[in-house]
């Protein structure tokens, strides 16, 4: 196991070249109502290459949301960085999401547009233009298994087919990374094992992915490598072979071992 305080601690069995997301001792506190200060994420780094699954693991609070949030724009580190295609987080917010795709399991679809709708919608904001928008949105709805039901409106669509239309939505701009935080948590087993599968074709296509989720046995042998958060830290990090103890079969083992220590 490689640990945050092991001198190997720098991402190790990843591929060669600039990575699509590189985080830098990045910091979120927040102070709470009796002035204490809460330590949401403390001094984190990391890295996910492109063509490359990364799982990010841990417990609730762990500070994986927030840390994801950060990536994705949507709060402000206190102190730190992240670049995302090589753009910094900070000083070009607008660059790094027209460079990323979002998903989670609170991703919210809009009950009166129909999944047709909603990916032409998030097009025409990232500015496509509209015949290539539409040939994009075709291909969306295909490959995505949306054909049945593109043009009913989304609030008449089960869990498992508006997680698909969130990712299609996430993926219309075709960004080169993609964050997801439960992607899984509000569709079957079924639904879970489909849209594992579309990422990991994605994954084959060249795209940074950034997985977090507490389903350890659905992702343990789809990632590449894995980060272990606890009380926003990096407590390990590797591959699944890397994690793991000779006593151990899982890497839910491997992941218990790491927060308890």
């Amino acid at each position: 196991m490689v640990t945050d305080q092991d001198p190997r601690a720098a991402d190790v069995g990843q591929p060669q070249g600039l990575p699509a997301i590189d985080v830098v001792d990045l910091v979120k506190h927040y102070q709470a109502r009796d002035g204490s200060v809460v330590r949401a994420v403390d001094g984190v780094s990391f890295n996910v290459h492109r063509g490359e699954t990364v799982g990010l693991l841990g417990a609730n609070g762990a500070g994986k949301t927030t840390l994801l949030r950060m990536l994705v724009t949507l709060l402000k580190p206190t102190s730190g960085t992240a670049s995302v295609d090589g753009v910094d987080i900070r000083e070009d917010p607008l660059g790094v999401r027209r460079r990323i795709g979002y998903v989670s399991a609170t991703t919210g679809v809009p009950d009166r547009l129909t999944p047709r709708e909603t990916l032409i919608s998030y097009g025409r904001l990232h500015g496509i233009p509209t015949a290539e928008l539409e040939a994009s949105v075709e291909r969306l709805v295909g490959a995505l298994g949306m054909t049945s039901y593109a043009d009913r409106p989304s609030g008449r669509l089960s869990s498992g087919q508006r997680q698909r239309v969130s990712l299609g939505r996430a993926l219309v701009h075709e960004p080169p990374v993609l964050v997801f935080d439960e992607p899984t948590a509000a569709v079957d087993l079924l639904g879970s094992r489909e849209l594992l599968d579309l990422l990991a074709q994605l994954r084959s296509e060249g795209r940074a992915i950034l997985l977090s989720t507490h389903r350890l046995h659905e992702i343990e042998r789809r990632c590449d490598r894995f980060v272990i958060m606890h009380a926003g830290r990096i407590v390990a990090r590797g591959t699944r072979e890397e994690l793991l103890e000779p006593s151990e079969d899982s890497i839910e083992d491997a992941f218990y071992r790491a927060v308890a220590s």
